[in-house]
């Protein structure tokens, strides 16, 4: 059963704008990242328990605090 949700490309698009621009290295894909936060949020998961198709749970938790 696959549960991974993941933000519309449409979605993604129209909220590009209110992301802070990068500085130094690049950042991972902001779509798989935002997707991953809400489905984390959706759930009421802990982060160590965000599937793996998402990326590393820290980079979520860390992008979430900073971007909040």
């Amino acid at each position: 059963m696959n549960n991974i949700y993941w933000l519309s490309k449409e979605y993604s698009d129209r909220i590009k704008p209110y992301f802070p621009f990068p500085h130094g290295v690049p950042r991972v894909d902001d779509r798989r990242v935002i997707s991953g936060i809400i489905h984390v949020l959706k759930r009421g998961l802990q982060w160590r328990d965000v599937p793996a198709e998402y990326g590393p749970h820290k980079t979520l938790y860390n992008r979430l605090i900073r971007w909040s």
